[in-house]
């Protein structure tokens, strides 16, 4: 007779191939790559639930409800004004070959999600210092509001960051673009450490492809640029966001 430990751990195995698909892996993602290769996926335990009362295609030119108005060059919190490169002004749902829905910002860089931050009972960011170097928060200067293609409005907000700037979310998901992804549709942020994925345009987690665990590439080093270092270098980190 087979232990029952045994075969949960069979079972478990069973899941994890079932869900790892090396073929839809996105352009970048080499089989021979030890950066992404060199220890398995966990879909077992990123299994998600449907929103309820999420609206399915809502009205593209939307935009989520403004914040308060503010004074020149900073909010009520002293937070500088953000120039319109830093700030996310769309939010776009897009569907991309081999992943199916994405949400994108208005460059068309897919927009991620981290299991290391927190929806309820509020949205809390934890990706900080190098972590928001490679994982560049969605942010936005109060009093605006991004435009909306696809996206329900009711489900897009904001949670406030220690530098007092403010984070786009959805379904109060913090929001992050990876600096991994050097092209518009690209999602080599999917599945890094096992705790980033490419978020819905529900807020859930995109599971349609989910390629082998991998290392968040480098944060980029602030001498790249004197010596001709390459920074946010595609070689795995050794960082564990």
């Amino acid at each position: 007779m087979v232990p029952v430990k045994r075969k949960l751990i069979v079972v478990s195995a069973a899941i994890a191939a079932a869900f790892a698909l090396p073929g839809c892996a996105p352009a970048g993602y080499g089989g021979g790559d030890t950066a992404t290769a060199d220890y398995g996926a966990e879909p077992a335990a990123n299994a998600v639930a449907a929103t309820p009362g999420a609206t399915e295609g809502a009205t593209p030119g939307a935009t989520a409800s403004p914040g308060a108005e503010t004074e020149e060059g900073a909010d009520e919190s002293g937070a500088t004004e953000l120039s319109d490169d830093e700030v996310t002004s769309a939010l776009k749902a897009t569907s991309v070959k081999r992943m199916g829905e994405t949400v994108q910002n208005q460059d068309g860089f897919v927009l991620y999600r981290f299991d290391k931050d927190k929806a309820k009972p509020e949205a809390v960011s934890n990706c900080k210092g190098d972590c928001a170097k490679v994982w560049p928060a969605a942010v936005i200067n109060k009093g605006e509001t991004p435009k909306l293609e696809g996206v329900d409005a009711k489900l897009v907000g904001t949670v406030k960051r220690e530098d007092g700037t403010l984070q786009l979310t959805l379904d109060n998901w913090p929001l992050y673009t990876y600096i991994g992804d050097k092209e518009p549709g690209q999602w080599k942020g999917q599945n890094v450490a096992a705790a980033w994925f490419v978020i819905t345009p529900e807020g859930k987690k995109n599971l349609t492809c989910l390629p082998a665990v991998s290392k968040a590439v480098a944060p980029p080093k602030e001498e790249a640029a004197d010596t001709g270092g390459d920074a946010g270098s595609d070689s795995g980190s050794d960082y564990s966001y």
